[in-house]
């Protein structure tokens, strides 16, 4: 925090996020008290399909195009998306399929500025506070999942949904003026087509073996691991029989795990070591989702979650960092496509398998069973490799970035 842009675009986006988990809160209960858990997981997952499709876009203009425009304008897209949302609330004619529709064109706008966002913040602080950067980049994303329900519970209590919706809106315009204040140098364009970009995304993730090692375990937590972060309101709403104020205590629980974990990533990378980091994280995350599936109260609930979003934001972020630091300046955003491809296409394909399980067989069995799943993959891994406790062996980044191809 002693650099000046790196605390700009942390606050800047602190507020952001924070109306962006108010949305989130507010939509959730919304359609959890309307729809079923299909169309909970539909409208959770709309919003992360565009990562995967965008991708290669968002990596290769985040190496051609001036990341601090791209950030502020895609920004303000993402504000005139949300006006939709609440206009639509708000007049009694949202539908699970047209907020599912609005969530997927606000993700096409976050799939094409975070690689920007990602790639810029590692020329706001030292070579060796990368990591300690990341992860408290991941906090306060976090930080406003803990904030936001709150501020979500009261906004509703006092104006309805729409209220919650309204704020999200405003929030927008702090990321937008930090971004425009913070020092990011232009770096030299790199003109690739999103063909080139993505075969060098491919490319460096397969001659980087610190990359190409980490993404099976990314994807199996993206896969199977993560999807419960989707469905804690029919959790709340459904499972316990809580209002609004359920979600806002489950979701909270997740911030609170996710914050701890983020702002203890610097110093447990440092102690611990990056396969220790990813390993062990992912390897929690299963003994987490069953208590989570099997708790008697909303309270254990709560702690499982908790623990499950701090397993969750250490391998997430483990496995960005791994990226970044193995990366050129000039190739981070080509670099990232990988890890947001991956991201991208396995959280929302699990949150929807999830959702269409619990209809079927009930939100507790089917998220017991999601842990239960993971468990045999890292089994299975272990019987296949023997001496590694996933399925890959990860090995420290390179001080010496990648260069780009």
């Amino acid at each position: 925090f002693r650099h000046r842009g790196f605390t700009l675009l942390w606050a800047g986006a602190l507020v952001s996020n924070i109306g962006t988990f108010m949305e989130t809160t507010a939509l959730s209960y919304y359609v959890a008290s309307t729809s079923s858990a299909g169309a909970s997981g539909l409208v959770a997952a709309a919003g992360f399909i565009p990562t995967a499709l965008l991708g290669p876009l968002g990596g290769a203009w985040a190496d051609r195009f001036d990341r601090r425009r791209m950030i502020a304008l895609s920004n303000a897209a993402f504000a005139v998306v949300s006006v939709f949302v609440a206009i639509l609330v708000a007049s009694g004619h949202a539908t699970p399929l047209n907020l599912a529709l609005l969530s997927l064109l606000g993700g096409c706008m976050a799939a094409l500025s975070w690689p920007a966002f990602q790639a810029a913040l590692p020329d706001l602080v030292p070579p060796d506070e990368i990591v300690a950067a990341i992860g408290l980049s991941g906090a306060q994303w976090n930080l406003g999942r803990i904030v936001g329900p709150t501020a979500a519970a009261l906004a509703i209590a006092i104006g309805g949904v729409p209220a919650a919706l309204w704020a999200n809106v405003v929030s927008f315009i702090s990321v937008i003026v930090a971004v425009l204040l913070a020092p990011i140098p232009r770096r030299p364009s790199v003109k690739r087509t999103v063909r080139t970009a993505f075969a060098d995304a491919v490319r460096f993730a397969r001659e980087t073996p610190p990359v190409r090692a980490m993404l099976p375990v990314m994807a199996a937590a993206a896969l199977i691991g993560s999807p419960f972060l989707g469905l804690v309101a029919q959790v709340a709403t459904n499972v316990f029989g809580a209002d609004q104020n359920g979600t806002s205590l489950l979701v909270t629980a997740i911030g609170i795990g996710a914050v701890l974990a983020g702002a203890s990533l610097g110093s447990a990378n440092a102690r611990f070591g990056t396969r220790a980091m990813l390993n062990g994280s992912v390897a929690l995350t299963v003994p987490a989702l069953v208590v989570y599936g099997l708790a008697p109260n909303l309270a254990v609930a709560a702690l499982a979650v908790a623990v499950g979003s701090a397993c969750y934001m250490w391998s997430m972020t483990t496995c960005a960092s791994v990226t970044q630091r193995a990366a050129a300046p000039e190739m981070r955003g080509r670099a990232m496509i990988s890890n947001t491809m991956v991201l991208g296409a396995g959280y929302p394909i699990g949150v929807l398998v999830l959702g269409e399980a619990a209809d079927a067989f009930g939100l507790r069995a089917a998220t017991v069973g999601s842990g239960v799943l993971l468990g045999i993959v890292l089994l299975a891994g272990r019987v296949l490799r023997p001496g590694n406790t996933l399925p890959v062996s990860i090995v420290d980044a390179p001080s010496d970035p990648v260069p780009a191809h």
